[in-house]
């Protein structure tokens, strides 16, 4: 599929469209994959221009059955995702001490009440944090970035043995995995 026509139809001023409310009656699939890594590999070439991926990153839902689309007032095309659309790649602690995550395509999160990192399992099996992003998306923490949040993580005792290692923001408790006894991270 030519992305040119897609393309057309968004406003490159970087501004989430409302997707969610968007219900076109033409409906496709779309050879373009969004793997593991993060890539988005379109019939078979990653596409390398990040303006692009941003711009495609903000017409992306997820549908009630699970599936990914790419939509726009017109069109809706079907896309595969490996795990998550998205990989947060980067972390501050403000002064408010609310952790401000970044996703690869320029997402900026604040963890509280309203969004909570939650372990969920790779397809490789590893429990590994993700957070909410919008639509039904989620991304999932970077292996660098998640190096990194361990060195700032507290520890608390589970019932039952073990600890959970995990970050305060905005006063809640944000988890990062769990130990088991004699574990240490």
């Amino acid at each position: 599929m030519n992305l040119d026509p897609l393309l057309a139809q968004l406003d490159p001023g970087g501004e989430i469209p409302p997707v969610d409310r968007w219900r076109p009656e033409h409906a496709g699939e779309m050879d373009l994959v969004i793997v593991a890594d993060g890539r988005w590999i379109h019939e078979g070439g990653v596409i390398a221009r990040p303006r692009l991926v941003r711009l495609l990153s903000t017409i992306l839902r997820r549908e009630a059955d699970g599936r990914y689309a790419l939509v726009t007032p017109a069109e809706k095309q079907f896309i595969r995702v490996e795990d998550h659309p998205f990989l947060l790649v980067d972390a501050d602690l403000d002064d408010n001490g609310i952790w401000w995550l970044t996703t690869n395509v320029g997402d900026r999160l604040a963890l509280g009440e309203e969004r909570r990192l939650s372990l969920s399992e790779t397809p490789a099996g590893e429990s590994v944090p993700e957070a909410p992003v919008r639509f039904g998306l989620a991304a999932r923490l970077g292996r660098n970035l998640y190096y990194r949040l361990v060195e700032a993580a507290e520890h608390r005792a589970l019932p039952g043995g073990g600890e959970e290692l995990g970050l305060v923001s905005d006063g809640v408790w944000q988890p990062l995995g769990r130990l088991d006894h004699g574990e240490t991270a």
